[in-house]
């Protein structure tokens, strides 16, 4: 899943992004609220995380104004002002959750899978694919009976996969979920995870789920 952390505090923003990059997920960092209006106006986030207080434009606008455009990603509010008519105003502008800064990390995951949850396509902790099944909350995936040890970019990968069965993810979607634009688009850098990927996921199984759409990129199908 794909996150967007919208914060000017470049040490928050820093906390933010290596907690939820150590939970698996994938994220972009903007500073103020021009830039993380015009990331979140391309529609590719899963959920945005968004501060009040930043330059250029405050976040109230910025998410009344993402709303105006039929924005719909989930949006969870950060500030350190936590009184309840602060909160009220988020909410009512169109914000999912509040939370008030300072704030563990783990209740940012917590308040992260719960949005997740509730605005995904799925509701259950678990994605399950053929005899294929990723647990959510564990980070295990596992082939019928037999456990299948990924690393952490594998797991996002497969997530991803799983997410969009029977979709054909092209090599661009896949870099711009998975690795932000930041690697060499020279690179056959996609098509070795994936073959990684692939080897653990099928190597063994008469069932093939990872395929290949010649001259566009990859397909997960349970037939």
């Amino acid at each position: 899943m794909k996150i967007l952390v919208v914060e000017d505090e470049k040490k928050v923003g820093a906390f933010i992004k290596k907690g939820l990059e150590e939970d698996r997920y994938s994220v972009e960092v903007a500073f103020d609220g021009e830039k993380g209006e015009e990331l979140a106006s391309q529609g590719s986030f899963d959920l945005i995380i968004l501060d009040i207080l930043m330059p250029k434009k405050d976040g109230l606008t910025m998410l009344k104004d993402l709303r105006a455009k039929q924005i719909s990603t989930p949006v969870l509010m950060i500030t350190a002002k936590g009184s309840v008519e602060d909160k009220v105003k988020g909410l009512d502008t169109g914000a999912d959750d509040y939370l008030v800064k300072p704030f563990a990390i783990a209740e940012l995951l917590a308040r992260v899978r719960s949005l997740l949850r509730r605005g995904g396509p799925e509701k259950t902790t678990a994605l399950t694919v053929a005899d294929l099944t990723l647990d959510l909350v564990s980070h295990k995936a596992t082939r019928g009976k037999k456990l299948i040890e990924l690393t952490g970019k594998e797991y996002t990968l497969l997530e991803y996969f799983m997410r969009n069965t029977n979709k054909v993810l092209s090599r661009t979607i896949i870099s711009e979920h998975i690795w932000n634009y930041n690697f060499d688009t020279g690179t056959n850098i996609i098509d070795v995870y994936i073959n990684h990927l692939r080897n653990k996921i099928d190597g063994e199984s008469e069932k093939k789920l990872i395929h290949t759409v010649r001259g566009v990129g990859y397909m997960m199908k349970a037939s």
